[in-house]
């Protein structure tokens, strides 16, 4: 269903509180592509406002081009002073070939040859977990699939322990959860929040994760391990410059909140929108051979991460505004996915679409999400194991949303399942 766009001088982005309804933000961005596809938009002190790009062609751009755009003032809304971003930055705040060489530490651990290898552990697990949530025929999908399927291929890849898990869960929840109250330890902008300004996310839990991360570091240095962890301890970045205990912890906190987060709500909305659409649910299950297909469409209509940002370093034209040095420049993902210049009726969920050129692991640049073809095979998985299951599956509950301008994330998504 086409969203009503909302009055112009309604839209707000840099309200979490907008993001809970699972409608205000696509009326907010169908407003925006009409009237405003660059508009400035305003923020609470001391942040200084955002441009809020809404339009595929315009996101393309800022995120090919590095030099203009750049990720080294942060990514997030948050303005940070250059104390906090020596302290704070992770590959993801990071250009150039100091980005490049960081990231090249891992990218064959997410590469096509060493995902394959992980197809039949991925196809186990997830039967593992499909039979302990159906047998219980009513349960939280969040709870018992979508959250518990991603986080224990971390674990394999990080080589933790299986009771590990939950922890992790919790960990990525506070972090990422930093404006919604049910999960953040200390919300985000307020004035406690302050005396963790030097943390990712202002969150202490990411003291938690230090912690664990610098214990597996101790005992996986110097060994012959191949899991991210060693390689990240053994292993010299191709400058030449070995990682720094801050630059593990950064990395490694990253590993563990994108190896969970993004990959879960994506297979979360997927299941809404096929109970929302059994029409396209039926489709599948008459032919399982547009499941592989049907994951970029799962991708689109998901968009796990609402928006990423950049900052301006010289005056630019875009979309016929004049962008300033030093502007934030927000890229909303979720926003260029619904454009309708870029896709046919972009508010149907179709899972034969075939042009489909999404934004949801960024738009051909550095920053190119990592792990994209580790969460394309695990989506992959999970529905060409778990459809032929179905009978039918319902709602029995109510949908809560993260109240976040940054993940699109669903907390809880009650379930009736009938096998087939």
């Amino acid at each position: 269903m086409i969203p009503d766009p909302l009055p112009l001088d309604e839209v707000d982005l840099a309200d979490p509180g907008r993001f809970t309804d699972g409608v205000t933000p696509w009326r907010m961005f169908r407003t925006l592509h009409l009237e405003d596809p660059v508009r400035w938009q305003p923020e609470p002190a001391p942040n200084a406002g955002f441009w809020a790009l809404t339009r595929h062609e315009d996101i393309a751009r800022v995120d090919r081009d590095p030099e203009t755009f750049t990720s080294t003032k942060f990514v997030n809304l948050e303005e940070v002073d250059d104390d906090q971003i020596k302290r704070r930055a992770s590959i993801l705040e990071l250009d150039g070939v100091r980005h490049r060489a960081l990231r090249g530490l891992l990218q064959r651990q997410f590469g096509a040859s060493v995902i394959g290898e992980y197809a039949d552990f991925l196809r186990g697990l997830t039967a593992t977990t499909l039979d302990a949530a159906f047998a219980k025929g009513s349960f939280d999908f969040v709870a018992e699939v979508s959250a518990d399927f991603p986080i224990n291929v971390l674990a394999r890849l990080l080589d933790v322990p299986e009771d590990d898990t939950k922890q992790l869960i919790d960990w990525g929840n506070r972090i990422i959860g930093n404006t919604d109250p049910d999960y953040a330890d200390v919300l985000l902008g307020s004035e406690e929040s302050e005396q963790y300004k030097h943390l990712p996310f202002r969150s202490p839990a990411t003291l938690e994760v230090f912690e664990y991360g610098r214990a597996l570091a101790g005992r996986r240095r110097d060994g012959a391990g191949t899991d991210l962890v060693s390689r990240l301890v053994n292993e010299t970045p191709r400058d030449g410059i070995p990682l720094s205990d801050q630059d593990f912890d950064n990395y490694f906190l990253l590993l563990v909140v994108a190896g969970n987060e993004t990959t879960r709500h994506a297979i979360t909305h997927t299941m809404l929108a096929l109970i929302e659409n059994p029409d396209q649910l039926d489709l599948l299950r008459c032919d399982p051979s547009l499941i592989p297909g049907a994951v970029e469409e799962f991708l689109r209509w998901a968009s796990p991460v609402y928006h990423f940002r950049r900052t301006a370093t010289r005056d630019v034209e875009l979309g016929g505004k004049r962008i300033k040095e030093g502007d934030k420049v927000v890229m909303w993902f979720a926003a260029g996915n619904r454009d309708e210049g870029a896709f046919v009726d972009p508010y149907r969920f179709d899972v034969t679409r075939t042009k489909n050129d999404h934004l949801t692991f960024g738009k051909g640049s550095p920053h190119l999400c990592l792990g994209n073809l580790l969460a394309r095979t695990e989506i992959r998985i999970m529905f060409e194991e778990l459809i032929p299951r179905l009978a039918d599956i319902r709602l029995a509950g109510e949908v809560p949303r993260v109240r976040s301008n940054f993940v699109n994330g669903i907390k809880r998504l009650p379930v009736d399942v009938t096998l087939a």
